[in-house]
């Protein structure tokens, strides 16, 4: 991993020089309004769940890119923390406490690694719910939003404990276990369906020679229901899941490979339904995923073009009149490897 920096409680210590520059006080810094006009990167302003033709997610984490890839606005981040929070299967933290319960003694606590963080959604959401002193390491591409996952950073575990953050710029295709040297925990947030079948064997490589848990959690499962219906419903998501799949990517199939490679190096591999349920009270999240919806659909079926922009308009119109509902299903995944040196759980 290069451009390594350690924030102590949440606030960079020292920025780097490919820092961007951000307000330094309260939940607005850690959340963000958006990416200054000037800046050169060309944040993807309102991205929803897609990106456009030619353009790859940071959370892809890749290296070797002809240029730097466009990377996720913090407003979308921003926009689905709270339906991420109320998806996430808590079922599936019981096991992750009793592991991390057992390297509560450590200096420092609990390692925690964080996989394509964005803003830093699932270390608010996660940090909070564990007890005992945890390090989180922040990974992401993006200089840029891994300051505002430093700065958003929880202080505090569930009993008072402290937090502290360390950012890391790097490949998940080439993570190794050595990069987990000493990790309690694995985690990431709507990461599984925009890898490769051997970039989930890497991760899956990784996680078992460092003998860690892995929590991995928001993988899209190809479904999706809306209410009241609509006959072209099912067309948009068949056209969205096989734009999912562009690229050697596994989109819907990410969680099912995954299992298996976890399995497949020793691992216990529990799996839950994580869905987003959206209502009137979302429809500004709603709206933006319709958009990003329909636009993958279209363009991996551009024959649908003319019907999809009907559609789009009357879900948007019934959206905004709090007429529409939306559950977009998702998994969770943990994997429980037998620990490092063979001790059992």
């Amino acid at each position: 991993m290069t451009d390594t920096r350690t924030v102590t409680g949440g606030i960079p210590a020292q920025p780097g020089p490919e820092a961007t520059e951000f307000v330094p006080d309260g939940e607005e810094a850690a959340m963000g309004t958006g990416a200054r006009e000037s800046d050169p990167a060309g944040v993807i302003a309102g991205a929803g769940p897609v990106t456009g033709p030619g353009e790859r997610a940071t959370v892809r984490l890749r290296d070797g890119e002809p240029q730097e890839p466009p990377r996720y606005a913090p407003e979308w981040l921003r926009l689905r923390e709270p339906a991420d929070a109320a998806a996430r299967a808590q079922e599936l933290l019981d096991p992750v406490r009793i592991r991390l319960a057992d390297r509560s003694g450590r200096e420092g606590g609990s390692a925690v690694h964080d996989l394509g963080c964005g803003t830093g959604s699932m270390g608010r959401w996660l940090a909070p719910r564990l007890d005992g002193a945890q390090h989180w390491v922040l990974h992401d591409r993006d200089p840029y939003l891994l300051h505002f996952a430093a700065v958003g950073s929880p202080r505090a575990a569930a009993d008072g404990s402290r937090v502290t953050v360390e950012t890391r710029r790097g490949d998940v295709g080439r993570l190794t276990p050595d990069a987990l040297n000493g990790a309690g925990l694995v985690t990431a947030s709507a990461l599984l369906d925009v890898l490769t079948r051997e970039e989930i064997d890497t991760l899956a490589t990784a996680c078992a020679g460092a003998g860690c848990p892995a929590l991995l959690t928001l993988s899209v499962a190809g479904r999706v229901e809306l209410t009241p219906s609509d006959p072209l419903d099912a067309e948009i998501a068949e056209a969205f899941n096989a734009h999912q799949r562009r690229d050697g990517l596994l989109g819907p199939d990410a969680v099912t490979v995954a299992c298996e490679a976890f399995a497949e190096r020793g691992a216990t591999v529990r799996v839950h339904s994580s869905p987003w349920r959206l209502g009137p009270e979302e429809s500004a999240l709603t709206a933006e995923w319709l958009r990003g919806w329909v636009g993958a659909a279209v363009e991996q079926r551009p024959e649908l073009s003319e019907r999809a922009e009907r559609y789009l308009r009357e879900r948007l119109a019934a959206c905004e009149a709090g007429e529409l509902r939306v559950v977009v299903h998702h998994s969770d995944l943990l994997a429980l490897p037998e620990p490092a040196g063979g001790a059992s759980s």
